[in-house]
């Protein structure tokens, strides 16, 4: 039997973005994974919660293969939420769907039937219009936000359109995650990551460096990587190349 149709109002379908960690693994795996196990001891809880995309566009691996290595990040509590940069041969039923790059996505609005069938109508036997032509586009400034107050253990700021400015402290087990630059105008003993969509010219600062993990468009510093004689001092860092590089604050 057809259902009748009583509720003719459309459906809203809204476009959302959510930020999400990328993971290139590289061969040997089993190295790879030492090494995250490794990265994950130094900053407990990291993965927990957070979905994670898998890219495994630069590695020679077969199903066999990747079905083992998403098996060995499940056992590590790292919740693979799509994969990317593999071939259509990688996949089968039950694996993480393949995704590419995320972009934003407007929202936008599904019409009704009536909706339809009403433009369509008003739309027959005339002439189709000239397209309109198209606005200039005005360069927006880039957005950031200000956090009055110290960031306590177990909160995380994540704000991936620019700058993350915080006027206090970040504690440890908290995090910043910025699409642009970190600023921290007190100590940093939590995790801040800088240019987390990607953004290598994105920098931290902080007034006192005490961090447990720094990031910059995906390149990740330990607190055991960290030069000794920056502990405790203003500081900035940014990314050359693949490294990280820091530098007192006069």
């Amino acid at each position: 039997m057809t259902k009748v149709l009583t509720d003719t109002r459309s459906i809203r379908i809204k476009g959302r973005s959510f930020l999400a960690l990328v993971l290139s693994p590289e061969l040997p795996l089993d190295g790879w994974l030492t090494r995250l196990d490794d990265l994950a001891s130094r900053s407990a809880g990291f993965f927990l919660g957070r979905p994670v995309v898998l890219d495994v566009e630069d590695v020679e691996i077969d199903r066999a293969q990747l079905k083992a290595l998403i098996g060995e990040l499940a056992k590590r509590n790292v919740r693979i939420m799509g994969i990317e940069g593999g071939r259509p041969s990688l996949f089968e039923p039950g694996m993480p769907p393949a995704m590419k790059g995320g972009r934003p996505a407007p929202d936008f609005e599904v019409p009704s039937a009536e909706q339809a069938a009403e433009s369509a109508k008003s739309g027959e036997g005339k002439p189709a219009e000239p397209a309109a032509r198209p606005e200039p586009q005005v360069v927006r400034a880039m957005p950031s936000i200000i956090i009055k107050e110290p960031v306590r253990s177990g909160q995380s700021v994540i704000f991936p359109e620019g700058d993350v400015t915080v006027i206090g402290s970040v504690a440890s087990g908290a995090e910043i995650i910025a699409g642009g630059s970190v600023h921290i105008y007190g100590t940093l003993r939590g995790r801040a990551l800088a240019g987390s969509v990607g953004n290598a010219s994105a920098r931290i600062f902080c007034r006192k460096l005490e961090a447990e993990l720094l990031a910059i468009d995906g390149v990740y510093k330990t607190a055991d990587d960290m030069a000794p004689h920056l502990r405790g001092q203003a500081v900035q860092l940014w990314l050359e190349g693949d490294s990280i590089m820091a530098e007192r604050l006069n």
